[in-house]
């Protein structure tokens, strides 16, 4: 028996929030909330003792997947993983399943966003590809076909 009910998100940790909404706001996702998070109370969660975390919280259109953006105001953040390539050890990445891939790659390639290879297709199912893209966070997306 599984204890498990459901994913409720994904966190990515950035430098700049306003940033990192825009980007994720381009591909199709909306804000939900803007919060800090702060205290001991947190720190005790984390292990990071006190801390103070501003927040906010991005959502599928579906409404099924929700993806967590902190900047870290105190503790100062210790390391930066954003450029590690693909097969990195312990690397995250996020895929969206989007329509229309090919615009969508345009229209954040013009916002500063980089391809890493290329548009493929997979069999006769998907068109997948992944770019960076604010402060160099990977994303995959997918295009179903057919």
């Amino acid at each position: 028996m599984s204890n498990l009910i459901s994913m409720n998100n994904m966190g990515i940790v950035v430098e700049s929030l306003d940033q990192a909404i825009a980007f994720f706001e381009e591909i199709g996702l909306k804000l939900e909330g803007r919060t800090h998070v702060a205290g001991e109370w947190a720190g005790r969660v984390t292990g990071l003792g006190d801390q103070n975390v501003e927040i906010a919280m991005m959502v599928t259109p579906d409404g099924h997947s929700r993806l967590e953006l902190s900047r870290f105001i105190k503790p100062d953040t210790i390391a930066d993983h954003r450029r590690a390539p693909v097969n990195a050890l312990g690397y995250l990445r996020v895929m969206f399943q989007v329509n229309g891939i090919d615009e969508l790659v345009e229209r954040l390639l013009k916002q500063g966003a980089e391809l890493v290879g290329e548009i493929m297709q997979y069999e006769n199912t998907y068109r997948l590809c992944y770019i960076r893209g604010t402060e160099g966070i990977l994303v995959g997306l997918a295009e179903q076909l057919g």
